[in-house]
């Protein structure tokens, strides 16, 4: 079975999937536009794509900001609220379990969880392909779609190898589990984010979750963390005004002296230079625009629940 779904104009849809028996295997497209919103309830893993403006994901692993030409897979029990502005538009799907079954069956592939930017080659055709699963009733009509999102995924998925495990289903586990830790770091790179809790998340004991992470990333989950962190902060310099101990706080740093500290080691300059020299390429590349930076968009606010069918 699959349905359709479409929030235009402020609409904020929800939930559009279950996690009860009888919606196991429906599979749904979803589309938003014009601050158009949607909750997914658990039971479905979704994927989603940035195709105009901007949009922001709050679930599970944290809150995301998708730009133009962005993509994102998250599992069945992330429970995402999407949200895009009001010159965004974005495509989605919440895929049954059948749908996912057949995908491994017969092209030997999986999702996993992550983020990344498609070229705009991919992004035409995820939208031709999305249109064309949207116009049927047909559950089959949705394979395209999940084989070209797994060709996207090719080289994310050859990292499978490098995980821990006898078998090639045990190694594709471990990776999925991986995957999802990693991008709850990116989700919470407004703090410090704990081993222990990436541990929990991916059902792993501590020392097992840090050295399969290590091996995989060539990087342990602490400097990940600290790297993020870091750039997050880099981008609240660029894009927005506020002060440097407000930047240094919403990127989980006690104070402006370690702030200041750990910056300088990874940038080579000074929180304060980096904006100036930012502020500055961004006017000699756009001599007409405001120079001072602007005030990011509010986050994404819960609202009332309203159903929309596929206009």
């Amino acid at each position: 079975m699959q349905q359709t779904f479409w929030a235009d104009r402020g609409q904020l849809l929800g939930p559009v999937s279950s996690d009860s028996a009888e919606d196991a295997d429906t599979n749904r497209c979803i589309g938003l536009s014009r601050l158009g919103g949607v909750r997914s309830a658990t039971g479905a893993l979704t994927i989603w794509i940035q195709l105009r403006g901007n949009g922001w994901v709050e679930a599970r692993e944290g809150r995301f900001q998708l730009r133009r030409g962005e993509w994102m897979v998250l599992e069945r029990d992330s429970g995402p609220l999407v949200q895009v502005d009001a010159h965004g538009l974005c495509v989605g799907v919440a895929v049954g379990s059948e749908a996912l079954k057949s995908l491994e069956r017969l092209a030997d592939c999986m999702l996993y969880s992550g983020r990344g930017r498609l070229a705009p080659s991919d992004a035409r055709t995820a939208l031709r392909l999305w249109r064309a699963a949207a116009e049927t009733c047909d559950p089959e009509a949705i394979r395209p779609m999940l084989l070209h999102m797994a060709a996207v995924q090719r080289e994310l998925a050859q990292r499978v190898r490098l995980c821990p495990g006898r078998s090639r289903s045990r190694k594709r586990q471990v990776f999925g589990r991986m995957q999802r830790a990693r991008l709850f770091l990116e989700g919470n790179s407004d703090r410090v984010v704990r081993v222990g809790e990436l541990a929990d998340l991916t059902s792993f004991s501590s020392w097992y979750f840090s050295k399969a992470f290590q091996s995989l990333y060539d990087e342990s989950p602490q400097a990940l963390s600290a790297r993020l962190r870091l750039e997050r902060a880099a981008d609240l310099l660029r894009s927005t005004s506020m002060m440097i101990g407000e930047v240094a706080a919403s990127s989980g740093f006690d104070n402006c002296c370690s702030f200041a500290r750990a910056f300088r080691a990874r940038f080579g300059m000074p929180a304060t230079r980096y904006r100036e020299e930012a502020l500055r390429s961004a006017g000699e590349a756009n001599p007409s625009s405001v120079h001072a930076p602007r005030r990011l968009p509010a986050a994404v606010t819960a609202g009332k629940h309203t159903n929309a069918s596929f206009a």
